[in-house]
This record gives C-alpha cells, sequence and structure tokens, in this order.
C-alpha cells in the first residue's frame, strides 16, 4: 500500500542555502516521525510559490544518504491570491502499512497554518 506524507515549511528568504537547509530539516523530519526507508519511497513531490527560484529544494533531499535513486520532481504550486509566501511543500509517496490517521504530517514555520487539522491527532 501507498501512503502520502505531508510536509510544508516556509523560508524567511528566496536564497538557495536558506531553501536548501529548510527543506533538508522539514524532510529529515518527516522521515524520523513515519520511520521512512528511502528504498520504501516510491516518489517525492515538491511545489514550491512563484516567490522562490534561487534552486531547486530537491537539491536537500540530495544530500541524505540513501535518496539518490527516490524519483524527485520540483514545480510551481498554483498562484492563489493572498496564499502564502515563499513556502515549500513536499508530498513524499511511500509504500507502507501504516494507516492513513496514523501518518505523521509535518508543517513548519508559517506553513503549520495551511493544515492544522493533520498536525492534531484525535484525543489530544
Amino acid at each position: 500500500m501507498t501512503r502520502g506524507v505531508r510536509g510544508a515549511t516556509t523560508v524567511p528568504k528566496n536564497e538557495a542555502t536558506v531553501i536548501i537547509e529548510n527543506t533538508k530539516i522539514l524532510i529529515e523530519e518527516m522521515v524520523s516521525k513515519n520511520g521512512i526507508d528511502p528504498l520504501e519511497v516510491s516518489h517525492v513531490f515538491i511545489s514550491v510559490t512563484k516567490d522562490i527560484t534561487a534552486t531547486f529544494p530537491a537539491k536537500a533531499l540530495r544530500k541524505l544518504t540513501g535518496w539518490t535513486y527516490v524519483p524527485v520532481m520540483c514545480m510551481t504550486e498554483i498562484d492563489v491570491p493572498n496564499s502564502l509566501k515563499l513556502c515549500i511543500r513536499i508530498m513524499m509517496v511511500v509504500n507502507t502499512d501504516t494507516p492513513q490517521h496514523k501518518i505523521d504530517h509535518v508543517f513548519h514555520n508559517q506553513a503549520v497554518n495551511l493544515r492544522p487539522d493533520l498536525t492534531e491527532k484525535v484525543g489530544e
């Protein structure tokens, strides 16, 4: 079974080192919280808002051990008026037996406002 693991973050500025570092931190937490083995990852989609142009956030994933052969694609998010700026979103598709409601989605910085319902667990 495949499951999507969501993650998102914002960056303070459109600068390559900032984009890569924030993306790396986000991916590492997504992997840690969900016990993800890169050999079980089908593919990763990374979208960015139109104001992120300094580098491909996928470069962050390539800095992690074991992720060389995981297919990754970057794309631009739909430019909705008044939407969150300087935002990086990740959809990691993973082979797992974990039920959907047990997946830990990870949101950092201003991106916590995107889907608070995904970060709150039933009973908390």
